[in-house]
């Protein structure tokens, strides 16, 4: 059996669609299922088994033996969110809970750190020196929860056999119409030029940046589940990793990929950044991707361009799922 938290998300929920696309179909998947917005997400999909996430640890004492690999994917993934009381609970104790069972019972681990450990990048963006994150300063609390929970596994004398942490950057893709204002700008681009014929942009409180030239590194979630399954197969070098293209690109690279995929002249508005984010707001994100070349993943990531068609036509027009 494969284990993945955080199911019925968007990223877990893409990568059970790779998994039984690749024949493994004993999936136990792990969440928090009151959440009913997120249940088309896993629909139709092949699963052995639904756990919800507070019984998951006493789940895993009686059935470790029959569970091959687990992906904890499962957070709290709200950047406006204050409370650390919150991350806290979900991102850190769980997630140490989760490597210490996985240490007991010798089970490899992937789970999902983030790009934002990186706070305002002033220090790089590299995943190849375990001393980094000790260093880095996030830029909100959800950041702080997994930079905390990284420099807390690098610290610990036992580890699972094989552990993988990945830093995910700008993901977009289907599965995330659950996210509210969390969901990519691809998604609310889409929303807002099928309603109104045009789109918003966040206006630049920074002088080094126009309106629209913010760049950040925007990943295909499709390519995210690749490396997902590499990892699966190939349970050799532990370590955090970097998941992003390693190219940033600017928003409004972006939204005009967003109109040409819906085949509607551009037309892209201004608006100030909202206040709560205003001074925690990335201008600047690009993977270092060296270190997950280096183990032997050779799989070209999808261009912004590739991307985005894909996600719009594919997904966005009709409104269905991955």
């Amino acid at each position: 059996m494969i284990v993945v938290t955080g199911a019925a998300g968007f990223i877990a929920s893409c990568l059970v669609s790779r998994l039984n696309a690749a024949n493994f179909n004993d999936i136990v998947v792990v969440d928090n299922f009151a959440v009913e917005k997120k249940l088309p997400n896993i629909r139709g999909k092949k699963l052995r088994e639904y756990v919800d996430r507070e019984a998951f640890f006493d789940w895993l004492d009686a059935h470790h033996e029959q569970v091959e690999f687990i992906f904890h994917l499962g957070a709290r993934t709200d950047t406006t969110e204050q409370d650390p009381a919150i991350f806290d609970l979900l991102n850190l104790n769980y997630s140490k809970q989760m490597w210490q069972a996985c240490v007991r019972y010798q089970l490899p681990l992937v789970y999902a750190s983030s790009g934002a450990t990186y706070g305002d990048g002033r220090l790089g963006y590299s995943d190849q020196d375990d001393a980094l994150p000790y260093q880095l300063r996030p830029l909100n609390p959800y950041g702080d929860s997994k930079n905390d929970f990284d420099q807390w596994a690098l610290a610990q004398p036992e580890k699972p056999y094989f552990w993988a942490g990945l830093k995910f950057f700008n993901v977009y893709g289907p599965n995330e119409y659950h996210k509210g204002r969390m969901a990519s700008v691809i998604l609310h681009a889409f929303r807002q030029i099928k309603e109104n014929g045009s789109m918003q942009l966040f206006r630049s409180h920074n002088p080094e940046y126009v309106d629209g030239g913010q760049m950040r590194d925007f990943v295909y979630v499709k390519d995210v589940v690749e490396v997902c399954y590499f990892l699966l197969n190939h349970r050799t070098h532990s370590g955090l990793y970097n998941l992003g293209t390693g190219q940033a690109r600017t928003f409004m690279d972006l939204a005009l990929n967003t109109f040409a995929a819906m085949g509607q002249p551009a037309d892209i508005r201004f608006r100030d950044t909202p206040e709560d984010i205003r001074d925690t707001y990335q201008y600047f994100t690009e993977a270092d991707m060296h270190k997950l070349r280096s183990i032997g993943y050779d799989r070209p990531f999808a261009s912004l361009e590739e991307g985005i068609r894909d996600y719009v036509q594919g997904y966005l027009v009709e409104g269905t799922y991955y």
